[in-house]
């Protein structure tokens, strides 16, 4: 659980913020992200689980989606998930003491109080799961025949693969501000937003981001035997829109309109409190 990307207590400081392992990382992560979404969008939407005191909870009023996410990171916390300063809960108010012997982690990362979870849920809800999960052009069914706690259980694996992609923010921000603090100063002084938005955009970098996951949507989201089975093809791959996986504009929509963003969100308020103790506050 702790070395879910590579940040073992042993890793040093430079080697965590270097660009070429941050980008591994991040990588690394834009897989995760996109087969735990392949995972939900098996499912439909089941707009229930997301609807407080839809599904009745033995005392609790929360909705089926986020009991199910509160209790797995209860029972994470445990274990040490999230000693991981790559790792941030979206119910802090559920963690407890963990049974295993505490990581020394590196000090890495600024102290701050950056969490998204927030947002990031919502968006997910709200914008994501509509253009990723499967339509199958029926009123939702009673409880028991759905799949709820199936999709409910995909939903705890995307949104914390999502929250570990944006969260990852972090590390970029420390290693631009360590390799540029004189850029960044003055900016952070003025508490201009705008100004550390801009200096930290590359869309260059961006472009190429959203290319690979289109190519990575159509790749994993369709099925290299469709051609063998007998069924039609379209002169790519023998693999039609209606029989894929996952919609690949519906992947690269959501980097581009949510993590993109909210990534970056992430990495200017991690900056906003970069200097608080240190010799430029």
């Amino acid at each position: 659980m702790e070395s879910t990307i590579d940040f073992p207590p042993s890793a040093t400081p430079a080697l965590s913020l270097s660009l070429p392992h941050i980008r591994h990382q991040l990588i690394r992560l834009e897989d995760t992200v996109l087969f735990h979404l392949i995972e939900r969008a098996q499912f439909p939407l089941n707009a229930s689980i997301y609807t407080p005191g839809r599904i009745p909870l033995p005392g609790s009023t929360l909705s089926f989606s986020d009991w199910v996410l509160r209790s797995q990171e209860e029972l994470q916390s445990k274990i040490r998930r999230f000693q991981s300063p790559d790792e941030h809960p979206f119910f802090p108010d559920a963690m407890q003491p963990p049974i295993l012997p505490a990581l020394l982690y590196p000090q890495v990362l600024w102290p701050n109080t950056v969490n998204l979870n927030p947002e990031l849920k919502q968006r997910y809800i709200t914008s994501v799961l509509p253009g990723v999960c499967a339509q199958t052009g029926r009123p939702e069914r009673p409880e028991a025949q759905e799949n709820y706690g199936s999709a409910a259980s995909a939903d705890v694996l995307c949104l914390q693969s999502l929250s570990r992609r944006i969260h990852y923010g972090k590390f970029v921000a420390e290693s631009k501000f360590a390799q540029h603090p004189e850029t960044f100063v003055p900016l952070i002084k003025a508490a201009d937003r705008q100004g550390i938005d801009e200096a930290i955009t590359d869309a260059a970098v961006e472009k190429k981001v959203l290319e690979r996951l289109r190519l990575k949507a159509e790749m994993y989201g369709a099925d290299p035997n469709f051609s063998n089975m007998g069924g039609p093809g379209n002169g790519n791959g023998g693999t039609e829109q209606g029989v894929r996986k996952i919609s690949g504009e519906a992947v690269v929509a959501m980097y581009r309109d949510h993590v993109i963003p909210l990534t970056k969100t992430v990495e200017v308020e991690y900056l906003m409190q970069r200097l608080r103790g240190t010799e430029w506050e």
